[in-house]
């Protein structure tokens, strides 16, 4: 077995390898007996299931009559037809499509029409091969966390641990400001995206024109160890930037889920970005994060994340998300596709990484291989094979089946922005109709008292520039309305277009 030595009193050279193998033999880290991030909560329509991913495997989650959210396996135990193809019923049952059997919210089988009589119905939903396949869920910070192990033995193991959760929004403070969660599902694999927000060497040239310029902003720094690297505990990195001495930032990783990147300003203020990634199944991850602003002592806010940390609308804050995750998309969908056509197994010796922003990226790198298996553990049901990468960028860069169709409050608004849209439109129309009969009826006067020897053509009245005016108004605000709805299904990106 090679080694990777880069950075030896950083990174895990060939002593702490041989430790990081025994750690990982003692004490394992099983994908399985994790708690998972999987939704924002207020987000959720509660009417209707949802389907999910996690591990690769299918889940379902929807909310019971007692107000709380459950998970299944997306698979009814009569013919394994999905339950998120179901309904939510009145009652707070959840009705499989199919032929009608219904689940509460333990996964009890409370309904099966079929049977001969109520007896009979009610023998065969006592037994155990009709009960829905149920996982341990909680509601924490506003975001619904799911347990990936089903039966007694995982609930037992879930209780025994807390989410990554964010100590700075246990304890309610008056300095302490959340912004929005904002959720997107995308197209390159868990891995790749804790690699990306590992990496803040990318942020100015990647988000050039949002967090900073690619020309003047690219320029050297350190990363020196902030929390020595542990199986279950994950690591930290500083940053040490010479030209921003006012300012100190911190990466740390808590797995599987969990970046938390910290800046401290020399006033006492601090924004954290809270980066949640959850695998959902090869070369896909969903993605939940938030912005939170530490006010000082004096109560002054902190700067945040570019225009982003300006107040908005929620739904407003989800779309215009799209300008910054798609500026680094590309390249990590296709980095982990042109490795995985590579068919190699090491991605440390696939790479040059000389420099020492790069730290951290190798440190994770080398927890993923020595501690947590090489990879993400997949469940047994899942093609572990990764897609094809696709150059339809229509399709890459989709963001309907990425976020809008999750999220309550985006198909809301896009909802009012058609019924906005029509308005528009008609308004236009009427107006412009209204302009034509105020010149024709101007033009009829003026034949009637004119003899027929005078010109026929008068100038229109005021009142039909002003309709005509309000008619164009009308028509433009309809067409940048119909060009804003389509950032709620693609936002194309490139970055040779991005001066």
């Amino acid at each position: 077995m090679t080694t990777d030595t880069r950075f030896a009193s950083d990174v895990e050279s060939t002593s702490p390898i041989d430790q990081a193998t025994t750690e990982a033999a003692n004490d394992p880290f099983q994908w399985t007996q994790q708690w998972y991030p999987v939704a924002v909560v207020e987000t959720l329509d509660p009417s209707r299931p949802h389907a999910l991913k996690v591990l690769g495997k299918a889940m379902v989650i929807w909310r019971d009559a007692q107000q709380q959210w459950q998970c299944f396996e997306d698979a009814c135990p009569h013919r394994l037809a999905p339950l998120s193809e179901g309904r939510v019923e009145a009652d707070g049952t959840l009705l499989c499509a199919y032929h009608a059997w219904r689940f509460d919210g333990s996964g009890r089988c409370i309904g099966m029409p079929q049977s001969k009589d109520k007896a009979v119905e009610a023998t065969n939903c006592s037994r155990p091969q009709a009960c829905a396949i149920a996982y341990p869920t909680q509601e924490r910070q506003g975001l619904l966390w799911v347990w990936p192990e089903s039966g007694e033995q995982g609930l037992s193991n879930s209780q025994g641990r807390s989410p990554r959760l964010i100590p700075e929004l246990e304890t309610p403070s008056e300095r302490v400001v959340k912004l929005f969660w904002n959720q997107r599902d995308l197209p390159y694999g868990w891995d790749y995206f804790m690699e990306n927000v590992a990496d803040p060497a990318h942020v100015p040239v990647a988000h050039h024109g949002i967090m900073g310029s690619r020309y003047t902003d690219a320029s050297y720094y350190d990363m020196p160890r902030l929390r020595e690297v542990s199986t279950q505990e994950g690591f930290a990195f500083g940053v040490t930037t010479p030209s921003s001495p006012s300012a100190s930032a911190s990466h740390d990783f808590q797995p599987p889920c969990l970046m938390k990147i910290s800046t401290t300003f020399a006033n006492g203020g601090q924004l954290i970005l809270v980066l949640y990634a959850t695998p959902t199944q090869p070369g896909w991850c969903r993605h939940i994060g938030c912005q939170i602003l530490v006010k000082n002592e004096a109560g002054k806010t902190p700067p945040g994340l570019g225009f982003f940390a300006l107040p908005m609308p929620q739904w407003f804050g989800h779309i215009l998300a799209s300008l910054f995750l798609h500026q680094d998309l590309v390249f990590l969908h296709y980095q982990e596709r042109t490795l995985g056509q590579r068919g190699r197994d090491r991605w440390l010796n696939e790479v040059y990484t000389p420099n020492p922003q790069d730290k951290m990226i190798i440190t994770f790198r080398q927890w993923l291989e020595y501690r947590a298996g090489g990879s993400v553990a997949w469940d047994e049901s899942c093609d572990p094979t990764l897609p094809p990468a696709e150059y339809d960028k229509d399709k890459l860069f989709d963001v309907w089946s990425t976020h809008t169709q999750h999220c309550h409050y985006c198909q809301t608004a896009l909802k009012r922005i058609d019924r906005l849209t029509a308005i528009a439109i008609v308004v236009a129309i009427g107006l412009l109709v209204a302009g034509l009969m105020v010149d024709a009826r101007a033009m009829a006067v003026h034949v009637a008292l004119e003899s027929s020897e005078a010109s026929l053509w008068v100038a229109p009245p005021l009142a039909f520039w002003g309709l005509m005016g309000g008619a164009g108004v009308m028509a433009i605000a309809a067409v940048l309305l119909r060009k804003f709805r389509q950032l709620f299904y693609v936002y194309r990106f490139e970055h040779a277009d991005n001066d």
